[in-house]
C-alpha cells in the first residue's frame, strides 16, 4: 500500500498523559467526573490529557494540570508507563504517569463542564467511587512516588 491508498487505518491506542498531583505531604488531589465528562461520570479520578504536536511529556502534563486545576506544576516526574485498556466502553491508550507536586491552595476546577468537585485525599482514606483506570495508577504512584 502507498500513502495515496483511500485504504481506511484501524485506529490504534492513543497517548496520554496521566499525572497524580500531590501536596508534597501525602494528599493526593482527585476529581469527580461530571455528567459532562467523557464517560464514567460521577466517579473520582486523577488527571489526564493528550499530547500536542511538538510538545515535550512535561510541556503538556504542565498545560494540563493549569488547564484542569489552575495551578503550577512545581515538580514532575515520570513514574512509569500503563497500557490502559477499557472494555465498557472500550478505549486504549499508553499511559504516561506522572507525579506532579503542587501548592494545594492554587487548586480549583477549571474545567466546571468536565468535573463536579475536587478534594485532597490521603491513600488510606480515598473516595469512591474511583474511575476504573485509576487504582493502578495510584498504586504505581504510591509504589514509586517522590
Amino acid at each position: 500500500m502507498t500513502a495515496t491508498t483511500n485504504e481506511t487505518r484501524k485506529p490504534g491506542p492513543s497517548v496520554s498523559c496521566v499525572f497524580i498531583c500531590h501536596d508534597g505531604a501525602g494528599r493526593i488531589l482527585l476529581a469527580q467526573r461530571s455528567a459532562g465528562a467523557r464517560d464514567e461520570h460521577g466517579t473520582w479520578d486523577t488527571g489526564a490529557g493528550g499530547i500536542e504536536l511538538g510538545e515535550t511529556f512535561e510541556e503538556a502534563v504542565a498545560r494540563e494540570v493549569r488547564e484542569e486545576y489552575g495551578a503550577d506544576a512545581e515538580d514532575i516526574t515520570l513514574l512509569g508507563v500503563r497500557n490502559m485498556i477499557r472494555h465498557d466502553p472500550f478505549s486504549h491508550w499508553i499511559g504516561l504517569v506522572f507525579a506532579v507536586r503542587i501548592d494545594p491552595v492554587a487548586a480549583r476546577i477549571m474545567e466546571p463542564h468536565k468535573f463536579d468537585a475536587i478534594g485532597w485525599f490521603t491513600p488510606d482514606a480515598l473516595p469512591t467511587p474511583l474511575h476504573s483506570q485509576a487504582p493502578d495508577s495510584l498504586a504505581l504512584f504510591l509504589a514509586t512516588a517522590p
